[in-house]
């Protein structure tokens, strides 16, 4: 948790603020692989892409 919080302060300071949309999709992405890869909604995950 210390990363994302590290993140936030960064983004907050800089005003990064174009990075949250980047960052939101790619976690978004991850959890899809993660639940596809592992679960029994793997055919319907598949079918998005």
């Amino acid at each position: 948790m210390d990363f994302l919080k590290d993140l936030w302060d960064f983004m907050k300071e800089r005003k990064k603020w174009w990075l949250l949309p980047i960052i939101i999709v790619l976690l978004l992405l991850g959890i899809l692989v993660v639940i596809g890869g592992s679960s029994a909604t793997a055919p319907f995950v598949y079918t998005l892409f």
